[in-house]
């Protein structure tokens, strides 16, 4: 029962001169079907996640406009699906979240690159810098550099965001190679609107199909000896030709200013940043007229000689506003400038960071130094009025708060049931010692954080296992490996599960079984069960019962798994012990099985909601913490971690120490009383089940209950 994206459907269906207002992520994928594509894949991953999910619910349409829709088990299959427009003038797009999904697609990628494409290829990945990203901190751009794709950074703008999006197809079928539209997450959910045009039906596509194979073609497989002439025609043919159509087309956009003797050159992605850093210094408006030329690099890589040349001819100096390292931009300009024998003066990272994201803040301190060096009558008054006034609003915030505000690493959801495992294995790990912990990519990944701290390592989505493979032979105790259901069906049944076997090794693999792939949005996967529509009807928590994941193990050979309920602690932490401790030697597999609580609470909320309003009978559980008999250790807060589960003054004078506290936001999990149980702490939870519209026999009960507890109580 994922998201409904109804609103959005809708507005991918808008025609001609209609206006179409939404994010940026929504716009391109409006882009894809005004060019006509025939096929669209990709596997999801923030920012991008909302093109696929859109795309996929939107099935009845895509159908009608006969668009094939493809959510893919991983980057790699993704990238294959391109293959389709090397043979075929089909225009064909996928979607990943990079630089982590263009590392799994590589090898496909490397492979589409050599031959060229007839239709046009476009993969629109999602990417980010700084420390509030969730990739690695490297750059796509050395990818596009490396295999001679060329690269898109459009300027954060719905208008030219969808324009890019459609020219990058036309770029791709005229210099035959495949084209990257890369979107920081501030471009992915820019708001705004621009009139759209109607969407294009395939001339190839499953509504008119191809009646005959392409004819073989052997220069068209990435094959040597085909690959050495394709290396010539990459850079001898194809790159001259894109050059060509992003000069005729305008890709890139030149902005006039008043301090001719300075520029700037700035990525696409990163115009809106640079804007208003100029507006902070007094130098540009609020209409975004700024007073210093800029070329704006909608398309990154390949550059133009001949632009590059142009802008920086008779300037006195130019700052390269590029985000990420290295510095492939300064560099490349950095040679077209000495080649061409042009003195003009480069700066870039000399007065930029190296690393990190471009904030208004940082960009003005660049600007602010080439100015000061270059065209030092400008008044930069205005820039130092902005500055001082950050600085005294900090100090005055940090006297405010006491101090710096203190760190809030992300965390599980409310009630998830990934967090009674780590509180069992915790459990675990009092009993039998320190554990290596193999960790993966997902939600399970929050565990590294207090107050689990539990990982040593993560190196990829579904590598968990693969990650344990040496550490296994040495270490006197088992190590244990956590992945999910989507990391397990995305990398790790292959690169972790079958390498085990193959190696014959030893060791632990933990599977939590939650039955979507929620880091991302919840999609399904593999195992996802079909869900009872009588149970969801009633409210019932579905239960992620589909043998999928237990099935595959067992048929490849895997001979000791075992499942368990996540909510079930003890149970949980006894069987992880047998897993650690067991004299059998061989891969050992435990499916925490729970249903993710996002996609539970996303389902029973419309359905309480709807009862509340017919005034039929509604139950809503939830626990709480008996004062008087809290002592105030607050270790179930310590084995819990759950957000919900906090400390608050005692009502007892005499008592100085706060008191464990259930805040209104409990889902009733009942996470917090299994963890007491099972870790033998003080019995102080309790167990509450609030009814709305309360039958007959629940006033009944409630009136014998209250009576009989009232003879109990002293007068």
């Amino acid at each position: 029962m994922e998201r409904s994206f109804h609103s959005e459907i809708e507005a991918l269906k808008l025609g001609r001169g209609e206006v179409f207002q939404g994010e940026g992520i929504l716009a391109v994928t409006k882009a894809l079907l005004q060019s006509g594509v025939t096929y669209v894949g990709g596997y999801q991953g923030s920012p991008i996640s909302h093109l696929l999910d859109v795309m996929v619910q939107a099935k009845p349409y895509m159908d009608e406009l006969g668009v094939h829709v493809e959510a893919c088990t991983n980057e790699s299959s993704a990238a294959a699906m391109l293959a389709a427009s090397i043979m075929y003038p089909v225009r064909g797009a996928v979607t990943w979240k990079s630089v982590v999904g263009t590392n799994v697609a590589s090898d496909a990628l490397s492979n589409l690159a050599s031959p060229g494409v007839m239709g046009g290829a476009v993969i629109v990945v999602g990417e980010d810098y700084g420390e509030g990203a969730s990739v690695i901190q490297e750059r796509t751009h050395a990818f596009a550099m490396k295999s001679a794709i060329w690269l898109m950074d459009p300027r954060p703008n719905l208008a030219t965001i969808v324009r890019m999006t459609e020219k990058a197809f036309e770029l791709s079928e005229a210099s035959n190679t495949p084209v990257m539209v890369e979107l920081r997450i501030r471009a992915c959910h820019v708001q705004g609107s621009f009139v759209a045009s109607d969407n294009i039906a395939p001339r190839i596509s499953s509504q008119q199909l191809q009646q005959d194979p392409a004819a073989f073609n052997y220069d068209r497989l990435a094959h040597p000896p085909a690959t050495f002439r394709h290396e010539k025609l990459k850079y001898e043919v194809r790159m001259p030709a894109a050059r060509r159509f992003i000069e005729q087309a305008q890709l890139n956009e030149f902005f006039a200013g008043r301090h001719s003797e300075v520029g700037l050159v700035v990525q696409g992605g990163l115009y809106n940043t640079t804007l208003r850093a100029l507006e902070q210094a007094g130098l540009a408006n609020a209409a975004g007229e700024a007073d210093i030329p800029m070329l704006v690099l909608n398309v990154v890589y390949p550059l133009v000689p001949e632009q590059i040349s142009a802008f920086c001819a008779d300037k006195r100096a130019v700052l390269v506003i590029e985000e990420g390292q290295p510095e492939f931009i300064e560099q490349d300009i950095a040679t077209q400038l000495r080649r061409a024998n042009i003195q003009t003066r480069l700066h870039g990272k000399d007065v930029l960071p190296m690393v990190g994201e471009y904030t208004a803040e940082v960009l003005l301190k660049g600007i602010t130094a080439l100015l000061q060096e270059h065209v030092p009558a400008v008044d930069m008054a205005a820039a130092n009025r902005f500055s001082t006034a950050l600085v005294e609003t900090r100090a005055r915030a940090t006297f405010a708060l006491g101090g710096s505000l203190p760190a809030r690493p992300p965390n599980f959801c409310t009630g998830c049931p990934e967090r009674p495992v780590f509180a069992a294995l915790k459990l675990v790990e009092r009993e039998v010692g320190k554990l290596h912990i193999s960790t993966d990519i997902g939600c399970h990944s929050f565990a590294t954080f207090e107050p689990f701290s539990f990982g040593n390592s993560i190196l990829g989505y579904g590598m968990s296992m693969a990650s344990s493979a040496a550490v296994k032979n040495f270490s006197a105790k088992r190590p244990v490996a956590i992945m999910g259901d989507g990391g397990f069906w995305h990398n790790g049944l292959l690169s972790g599960v079958s390498s085990t076997l193959l190696n014959q090794g030893d060791g632990v693999l933990v599977i939590m079984k939650n039955g979507y792939t929620s880091a991302t949005g919840t999609q399904e996967t593999m195992s996802t069960p079909a869900l009872d529509a009588r149970l969801l009807a009633e409210g019932a928590s579905a239960t992620v019962s589909e043998l999928t994941i237990e099935n595959t193990l067992k048929g490849m050979g895997v001979k000791w798994v075992k499942t368990v309920h996540n909510y079930r602690v003890s149970q949980v932490r006894d069987l992880l012990k047998e897993a650690v401790n067991s004299p059998f030697m061989g891969l050992k597999v435990v499916i925490a099985e729970g249903e993710c609580q996002l996609e539970r609470q996303r389902r029973l909320k419309p359905i309480r909601q709807r009862r509340l309003q017919s005034g039929l009978r509604t139950v809503r559980t939830r626990y709480g913490v008996d004062e008087d008999t809290c002592t105030g250790d607050h270790s179930c807060i310590r084995l819990s971690g759950c957000p919900t589960l906090t400390v608050k003054p005692s009502a007892d004078p005499l008592r100085r120490e706060p008191v464990a506290h259930v805040t209104n936001g409990c889902v009733g999990c009942g996470l917090c009383g299994e963890v007491a149980d099972a870790a033998v702490l003080c019995p102080s939870f309790h167990k509450v089940e609030i009814v709305t519209n309360p039958s007959w026999w629940d006033r009944l009960t409630d009136r014998f209950n209250r009576f009989f507890i009232g003879l109990l109580q002293p007068a």
